[in-house]
């Protein structure tokens, strides 16, 4: 994916998606679509954030202090999942004001 994320940026949660932990994932459901949609441990950490801070800068330093990742394949990951997150209507990527 040629795309990188803006650090810049900020998430908000759709009002419209409820999550639930089980087991150390976490399941979304989007009550507009009626669709579920699973999160493994590491999605399940950065849903967490999500909640905690709409700050992606946040985030993504939190999760480099967190994991032994490099901060490339962070931002590729973060890009991958926040993108597909996205289209499905769970989140929405602002600019930072």
């Amino acid at each position: 994916m040629s795309q990188t994320l803006n650090l810049h940026q900020t998430i908000a949660l759709s009002p419209d998606v409820i999550s639930q932990e089980v087991s150390g994932e976490t399941v979304l459901l989007d009550l507009e679509s009626e669709n579920y949609f699973g999160l493994d441990e590491v999605g399940t950490r950065i849903w967490q954030l999500i909640k905690e801070t709409n700050d992606l800068n946040t985030i993504y330093n939190t999760l480099l202090s967190e994991y032994e990742v490099s901060g490339e394949r962070l931002q590729q990951d973060l890009t991958t999942l926040l993108t597909e997150i996205e289209g499905l209507g769970l989140i929405v990527l602002k600019e930072a004001a």
